[in-house]
């Protein structure tokens, strides 16, 4: 009896020591926010790092507050879990679009040009390494792409572990509002408050989660006075934007301290040379589509035979009728009618809106008169941006006429997608690139000089035009080149080191991915690798310093107009100075 009732009693000790190690385990992840408690996630014997994921900082801009600058969340007192990314904020589906699991997967392919989503997408996502620390941690502020249409904190290239264990520093990637519920001028919704009007409500998003940094990343780690905000494409081009924002540069306090941005820019038509192409459209520009979404919602909807019809009910029910009505269509409906009725009316693109106060009316005059946030900048671009975009070939006659890709998305993505790069080649470049851009290496007709030439004046008229800007106010302006292109034949001339290539190095993430199985072989694991801990080195340097230079280059870092240039053959990093 003695017996039984001992093993009963040591067996109730082992029962109530096992139920106090479940209820104490998520404690220790558990961090304070200003507005409630979250739990993250232990990946510390995997990863060497904890995690935070789907953190909200403001409330879902859904109803009255679609098309508004974003607020607080609602407060909690219960420990919210924090273990799993948010959904990606409402889009188009696209390559670089989510899959049904919110992530990278098969069914992307399957979901292009569908909505894809959701509004109730303003949160963050914070990782920290595992082991403590006796000082604050730099701050890393991921902001991603997507041309302001579509793009996702849960993309798997993003992942901040790797990053912020090797580097010793918090990152945080920030989700913002894209396509039409990102940026969007329309008289119906101006209601008299600046930054409502400015029609800019993404960039106010990326504004939201600053503030949130600024006040919680201490609870995390993290130095909210060593805050690097880093973007790249479409996020590039919105940390410019806040860079140069009047809104911005008024704050006695800044919001962050260092900016990366990777193959973007900033510029109107009037900084740049002749036959450039700019990032920046007069406000008009984006006011008329607002007007042609409002019109052929109407029509889609039957309320309105054709536009004429439809300026007739505006005119009649007024605006504060049609902000409401606007605001009760569904996101699904909304973007259907940009992708059927405008799309094809070149009216289905976004980008910051230069209302004057959260976008300066040319961000690069603001930059020359000093009016912006004056920090170090760190920039970059790859080789060959514009082999990710070859279909703008076809813009212009003196850059071919026709469209530089023979495969739609859709192809595109089952091939990627599935591919084998350690069998022998299955595709060749015949079945990507039309006979008028071949041989590729042909001089002035052939793929690389078109795509070269679209480049020159799109990708490096407004890289020297936002850094020469940035160089005539201050110094600190640094600048690199990613010249990476050991992919397996034939995407080493199909894409070679071309736009967003370079993010995996930076992250150093090299798993599963859209562009994956064609970039990254048994046989450039070592360059590859050794390249990636170099270019993760720079940004850590950056992060803690202001200044990327380290002993991983093996070469002084001079200030733009000098560059370095990142490559690597199959073996090792091969890294220099120009």
């Amino acid at each position: 009896m003695t017996r039984i009732f001992l093993a009963s009693a040591l067996a109730a000790l082992a029962l109530l020591h096992g139920c106090v190690h479940i209820a104490s385990t998520p404690h220790a992840l558990q961090r304070d926010t200003s507005f409630g408690p979250v739990v993250g996630a232990d990946a510390s014997a995997s990863e060497g790092t904890y995690s935070w994921k789907g953190v909200p900082f403001a409330r879902p801009p859904v109803g009255d507050l679609r098309w508004k600058a974003p607020v607080d969340p609602e407060r909690w007192t219960t420990a919210r879990p924090a273990t799993a990314f948010a959904p990606a904020c409402a889009q188009t589906g696209r390559l670089y679009s989510p899959g049904a699991s919110n992530g990278y997967d098969a069914t992307i392919g399957s979901r292009l040009g569908k909505t894809v989503g959701s509004e109730d997408c303003l949160y963050l996502n914070i990782w920290a390494p595992s082991t403590p620390s006796a000082t604050p941690r730099p701050v890393i502020v991921w902001i991603y792409g997507g041309s302001n249409i579509t793009g996702y904190t849960a993309d798997p290239v993003y992942d901040g572990s790797a990053l912020a264990k090797s580097q010793n520093a918090v990152v945080v990637s920030v989700a913002y509002r894209v396509g039409i519920f990102g940026f969007l001028n329309m008289a119906q919704l101006k209601t008299g408050n600046a930054e409502n009007d400015s029609g800019d409500f993404a960039l106010l998003d990326i504004v939201k989660g600053l503030e949130f940094v600024q006040r919680n990343i201490a609870s995390f780690g993290g130095d909210p006075g060593r805050v690097t905000l880093m973007g790249q494409s479409a996020g590039a081009v919105n940390v410019y934007a806040l860079l140069a924002s009047p809104m911005l540069a008024a704050r006695a306090s800044p919001l962050f301290q260092r900016v990366v941005v990777l193959s973007g820019g900033i510029s109107t038509a009037a900084t740049l040379p002749k036959g450039s192409i700019p990032g920046v459209l007069p406000a008009s520009v984006w006011a008329t589509r607002g007007n042609t979404l409002l019109l052929q919602s109407l029509v889609a909807d039957g309320q309105a035979a054709d536009e004429a019809a439809g300026r007739g009910l505006v005119e009649t029910h007024g605006a504060k009728a049609m902000a409401a009505y606007l605001r009760g269509r569904s996101a699904d409906a909304l973007l259907t009618t940009v992708h059927t009725r405008l799309a094809p009316r070149g009216m289905a693109t976004s980008n910051p809106i230069p209302d004057g106060w959260v976008v300066a009316p040319d961000p690069i005059a603001a930059i020359r008169a000093g009016h912006y946030v004056k920090v170090p900048v760190l920039a970059g671009n790859t080789r060959d941006e514009t082999r990710l975009f070859p279909q703008l070939l076809a813009i212009r006659p003196n850059l071919g006429g026709v469209s530089g890709r023979l495969l739609d998305d859709a192809a595109v993505f089952a091939l990627v997608s599935h591919y084998d790069p350690e069998a022998p080649p299955a595709t060749t470049i015949g079945q990507w690139i039309p006979p008028a851009y071949l041989p590729a290496d042909k001089p002035g007709t052939g793929f690389n000089a078109r795509t070269a030439e679209l480049g020159r004046i799109w990708f490096e008229a407004i890289r020297d035009d936002a850094l020469n800007a940035l160089r005539s106010r201050q110094p600190d302006v640094w600048f690199y080149e990613f010249d990476w292109d050991r992919l397996p034949k034939p995407f080493d001339t199909i894409y070679g080191a071309a736009h967003t290539f370079d993010l995996p190095f930076v992250f150093g993430n090299f798993g599963p991915s859209l562009y994956s199985n064609i970039m990254f072989t048994k046989a450039n694991r070592s360059g590859r690798l050794a390249l990636s801990r170099a270019m993760m080195k720079t940004i850590g340097a950056f992060a803690r310093t202001g200044d990327p230079n380290n002993d991983a280059l093996g070469t002084v870092w001079k200030p733009w107009p000098s560059r370095i240039v990142f490559n690597a053959d199959n073996d090792a990093a091969r890294i220099s100075a120009k």
